[in-house]
């Protein structure tokens, strides 16, 4: 078996009139590619055809204006309310070691009737409250981000404040002043946290 001649590679011939091309250097390519000499690209879906959608019907739009009406918001929101106000006063009501207590006997253990009653009225008592916070905070916000014309963080905020503040108005100015801010506060930060 005869051995195979090694080849050795040849240089390109260079032009005999000109200088030679500069080597390609491959951090300046990536440099280009990847780092910092990158130019973004703009992505535009309608420049590539989009995705075809077939034009809404006028009930389809109906549903959609109802959908994003205030007073379906405030529904919405007073439903979601009473039914996690409902949760959390059944979950309070079953820690409390007070419910179905008897002042005038306190040694007489509670029945189930009774701690199951007082349990009901506990989670029915939270799912109100619950219920009309989120109706009054749904439907402020959704008016405030109307009459604003934009949808940021201190729509939530003004809204915290008016719902807050009416609510802690029954007790007096100053609870009212002290509820709109702890109630602004709070909005800010479940806003900040959910953007």
């Amino acid at each position: 078996v005869r051995p195979r001649p090694v080849m050795a590679a040849v240089p390109p011939p260079s032009a005999p009139d000109g200088p030679e091309p500069p080597p390609l250097q491959y951090s300046l390519l990536l440099q280009h590619l990847v780092g910092e000499q990158r130019r973004p690209r703009a992505w535009d879906p309608a420049a590539l055809g989009g995705i075809p959608s077939p034009p809404k019907s006028e009930e389809q739009k109906m549903v959609e204006r109802a959908m994003e009406s205030c007073a379906f918001k405030a529904a919405l929101a007073c439903v979601g309310g009473f039914v996690l106000g409902g949760a959390f006063g059944v979950f309070t009501a079953g820690i409390d070691t007070n419910v179905g207590f008897d002042p005038k006997d306190p040694y007489r253990t509670p029945t189930a009737k009774e701690v199951l009653k007082d349990m009901g009225q506990r989670g029915i008592s939270y799912a109100k409250n619950f219920a009309i916070v989120g109706a009054m905070f749904s439907c402020t916000e959704c008016v405030v981000e109307s009459y604003r014309g934009k949808s940021d963080w201190k729509n939530s905020v003004i809204s915290g404040c008016i719902t807050g503040g009416a609510i802690g108005f029954r007790a007096g100015l100053k609870a009212g002043v002290i509820g709109c801010g702890g109630f602004a506060a709070f909005s800010a930060a479940i806003d900040y946290y959910l953007r």
